[in-house]
């Protein structure tokens, strides 16, 4: 018998809180959280992205993510450079790439304990279910 869709769902939301717990926990010794490596990872992905663009992929407003990129910027992971117009672009520093680099093997350790109790077959299913939800 299949669970009610209301406990389906707070399932998806727990694993995705233990995924945050684990990951800022992992990424703690590179003096960086989740949310600010997700912000480097975007950034690597799309060198061209505007402010507005980057809070979007990182699922933050645009103040919090401009609030967020000064801290960066004062820790030398990012800066800011002129785009068309009156648009600011942000850059990773060669700093902020080698934090993005280390915490994406942090991070991939994170999920593969995560997922270990899948077998290759049923991670391939999940990953297919995932990707239909999302498409």
């Amino acid at each position: 018998m299949t669970r009610a869709i209301s406990e389906i769902g707070l399932s998806v939301k727990r694993l995705q809180a233990r995924h945050h717990r684990e990951a800022n926990a992992a990424l703690a010794p590179l003096g960086v959280s989740l949310v600010q490596w997700d912000a480097l990872r975007h950034l690597r992905r799309n060198p061209e992205a505007s402010l507005h663009d980057l809070a979007q992929l990182t699922f933050q407003t645009d103040q919090s993510f401009g609030t967020l990129a000064t801290r960066m910027i004062d820790r030398g992971l990012i800066e800011r450079v002129p785009g068309p117009g009156r648009a600011v672009k942000h850059r990773l520093t060669a700093k902020g790439d080698e934090i993005r680099e280390q915490g994406q093997q942090l991070l991939n350790e994170v999920l593969e304990r995560s997922f270990a109790p899948l077998d290759a077959d049923e991670l391939a299913v999940f990953d297919r279910l995932l990707q239909r939800l999302l498409g």
